[in-house]
C-alpha cells in the first residue's frame, strides 16, 4: 500500500487536543485515535464552511488510507491540516496532516468521501455550494 500523497502546505488547519487517556500501553497515541482526530476536524471543516444541512454530513466516508510517521501523545495540542484533491461528480478526497505540539508530523491522511442521499442510500451529485467550498481548498496531491 502506498503512503498518502500529502503536499506540504494544506489550506485549512484546526486546533484539537487528544486526552491523556488516549495512549495505549505503550505510552503513544492509540492508532484509532488518528481516525476521531480527522473526523473532527472533518465536522469542524463542514461546521465552519456550512456544509451541514442539519447536524448529519451530507457524504460518507467510504476509504482512509492513514500513514503514521512519528509516536503521538495524549494530552497534547494538535494541529489537523485540510486540503482536498480530487472533486468527482459523486465523491471527493480530503487529505490530512496531524502535527504534535512542536510541528512534528504525526501521520498523513487520505479519505474518499461521497455524497449520498439518506433516502436512497444511493450516491448522489455534489451540491454548488459544497463544490465551491472544495475547490476553495483544491491542492495537488
Amino acid at each position: 500500500m502506498q503512503p498518502p500523497q500529502v503536499p506540504k502546505d494544506l489550506p485549512w488547519s484546526i486546533q484539537l487536543r487528544t486526552r491523556w487517556s488516549d495512549e495505549d500501553k505503550q505510552s503513544v497515541l492509540n492508532n484509532a485515535v488518528y481516525l476521531t482526530l480527522l473526523e473532527e476536524s472533518r465536522l469542524q471543516f463542514a461546521q465552519s464552511h456550512e456544509l451541514l444541512r442539519t447536524r448529519n454530513f451530507p457524504f460518507l466516508l467510504a476509504q482512509c488510507n492513514l500513514h503514521f510517521l512519528s509516536p503521538g501523545i495524549g494530552a497534547a495540542e494538535v494541529t489537523v491540516s485540510v486540503g482536498v484533491n480530487h472533486i468527482g461528480t459523486t465523491s471527493f478526497t480530503q487529505l490530512y496532516r496531524v502535527e504534535g505540539p512542536d510541528g512534528t508530523p504525526w501521520a498523513e491522511a487520505e479519505a474518499l468521501l461521497v455524497c449520498y442521499d439518506p433516502a436512497t442510500n444511493r450516491p448522489v451529485p455534489l451540491e454548488a455550494p459544497m463544490r465551491a467550498v472544495l475547490e476553495a481548498v483544491a491542492v495537488e496531491g
